[in-house]
């Protein structure tokens, strides 16, 4: 493997829709608890945060001001992040509010959603559902999103939550509006997506388009061995309260600092190194700071 090849890009998703303080009191509601919850996974080793806007009573928002707030925020502590925003923004936000906070703060990167699916939090357990909800995503608004983003030199990060959603977009990228190198994010352990199961992900990487990077995350007990999994395969690894709230003996993650600490052992075990910010954007195709 060669020295660039060899490099793994940590990303730390600091707090997304469906995790809050009473599920683990690290996830960060404000600004300033984003930044200084970046600064720490900055510091354990994570290159790229995710991030979700979030109001001070912790819901999910798309008001361009407060998303601008954190991003700021997260810039002026640790200005060597790259930061990645959601164009998910809420679950009642239109198309257009979705990727207007994008084009208005041009983030390094954004995330790009593939597919219309169910996401829904349902108990593992007991199989009750706790909340339902469809996430559209049509064709037309990944290639308008994905045309934007180009557009406005922030680099797309295409959600893969199974292998239609990259099937969708071996057929959208036809038309070229795609910069190279593409990056693929598979997340695995959505209720409404796929679950993770190793001969899943190799199928998805020997599916990807010449020279694309991937990486991987998982909800809850997935975290962990989807991105041991894509890290043996050559990819790259996300961890973070967005997902997970817990270690892997079960305790609660003293912060998204711990959780990006497990991702760096595991890469040390497997032999890769971990990419610095600027690294990161070498790989990934970002354009120059």
């Amino acid at each position: 493997m060669s020295k660039k090849k060899n490099k793994v890009i940590i990303t730390s998703a600091l707090a997304g829709a469906g995790t809050f303080k009473n599920n683990n009191p690290a996830v960060p509601y404000t600004p300033a608890e984003f930044a200084e919850e970046a600064h720490q996974a900055y510091k354990a080793g994570a290159s790229m945060v995710h991030v979700h806007g979030r109001r001070d009573d912790g819901l999910a928002t798309y008001e361009i001001e407060r998303i601008r707030q954190i991003h700021d925020a997260i810039k002026q502590k640790t200005p060597e992040l790259i930061v990645n925003l959601s164009s998910a923004a809420s679950p009642d936000a239109t198309p257009e509010q979705r990727i207007a906070q994008i084009v208005a703060i041009k983030p390094e990167m954004a995330s790009l959603n593939t597919n219309t699916m169910n996401f829904a939090i349902i108990e593992r357990k007991t199989g009750m559902i706790a909340f339902d909800n469809v996430f559209t995503n049509t064709f037309t608004m990944l290639q308008d999103f994905g045309k934007s983003m180009e557009s406005n030199g922030v680099k797309p990060e295409i959600e893969v939550y199974d292998v239609g959603g990259l099937d969708n977009t071996l057929l959208i990228m036809k038309q070229g509006f795609f910069s190279v190198p593409m990056n693929f994010n598979f997340v695995w352990g959505v209720a409404g997506g796929q679950a993770f199961r190793a001969s899943s992900f190799e199928t998805m990487v020997n599916a990807l388009p010449e020279g694309a990077n991937f990486t991987a995350c998982g909800i809850g007990l997935e975290q962990f061995p989807a991105v041991t999994q894509s890290c043996i395969l050559g990819g790259h690894m996300r961890v973070g309260l967005e997902d997970n709230t817990r270690m892997p003996n079960g305790d609660l993650a003293k912060g998204n600092w711990e959780l990006v600490e497990v991702a760096a052992k595991i890469a040390g075990c497997l032999g890769r190194e971990i990419a610095t910010p600027d690294e990161a954007r070498d790989i990934m195709g970002l354009r120059k700071k």
